[in-house]
């Protein structure tokens, strides 16, 4: 007798199992990409290498493994000035959940203001302009105009660039020295040779999201791809300061200090 019942089918060109002999719901070969995950790639790939292989599909060679490597130690933790980790800081210290803490941490850190959307309008550059410094020139200026319809907010400022900076902070210039040294491709060594050039077009200086959006494109990502994992790349840090203050109480919470004109506590006055 047949049944003309559909069979529900997964549809991913990601991941394949074959299920147990004695148990349909339960795997018992789980392939990435055609690649025997708990057979072969287990103890013979590293983090990032499985990493690479979910998102772009193949295994990554040693020169892409070793600068995605260590653009994730750059992006881990964005410290407590970052306002994605102060979210989960804020989370840890009020007694939220594992959960809350790395929502907040996502919520706050997915922004075009030093957050995963502006890596992407970043990466959107780069495949726009290449290495084109009058490309940039004419473009830069003229970001927030290009009338792409999406959920965000209209960019502010040019992305890749912090708005409110003086000069390139050290860790930007250290970790875009370091991995230029490492990239094969051709967005990382450039942005080196032509950052001041650059913040001379922008009139700001350059910041994290640009040299993230140079590595994520330097390895061969999408702008999607590459803001999802610069949302990825950032949670560690998040985390840890997270159950950091969880432990520390809301007493030690590292407020940030406010210069109050007039105080009155102090018995201050504002002349009339």
């Amino acid at each position: 007798m047949s049944s003309n019942k559909a069979r529900e089918v997964i549809h991913t060109r990601i991941w394949g199992e074959e299920p147990e002999p004695d148990n349909a719901f339960a795997a018992a070969v789980c392939r990435c990409h055609g690649y025997d995950v708990y057979g072969d790639v287990l103890g013979k790939a590293g983090w990032v290498e499985y990493l690479y292989l979910l998102f772009r599909g193949e295994a990554p060679t040693s020169t892409q493994s070793r600068l995605l490597e260590d653009l994730a130690v750059a992006l881990a933790n964005p410290g407590p000035r970052d306002a994605s980790v102060h979210a989960a800081m804020a989370g840890g210290v009020g007694g939220g959940t594992a959960a809350a803490c790395l929502t907040a941490a996502l919520a706050v850190g997915a922004g075009g203001l030093g957050g995963a959307r502006e890596v992407h309008r970043a990466m959107t550059c780069f495949t726009a302009w290449g290495t084109d410094v009058e490309a940039w020139r004419t473009g830069l200026p003229r970001f927030a105009d290009v009338g792409v319809v999406e959920v965000w907010p209209v960019p502010e400022h040019p992305p890749g660039f912090d708005p409110h900076g003086v000069s390139c902070p050290t860790p930007v210039r250290q970790a875009l020295a370091h991995l230029a040294r490492l990239s094969t491709g051709p967005y990382l060594p450039w942005l080196e040779a032509q950052r001041y050039e650059l913040e001379a077009i922008a009139g700001l200086p350059l910041a994290m999201p640009a040299v993230t959006a140079a590595a994520l494109a330097d390895l061969g990502f999408d702008a999607d791809q590459g803001e999802m994992l610069a949302l990825l790349l950032r949670l560690p840090g998040a985390a840890a300061h997270a159950l950091e203050q969880g432990d520390n109480g809301f007493k030690r919470f590292p407020f940030f200090a406010i210069d109050i004109i007039n105080d009155p506590a102090k018995g201050e006055r504002t002349p009339r």
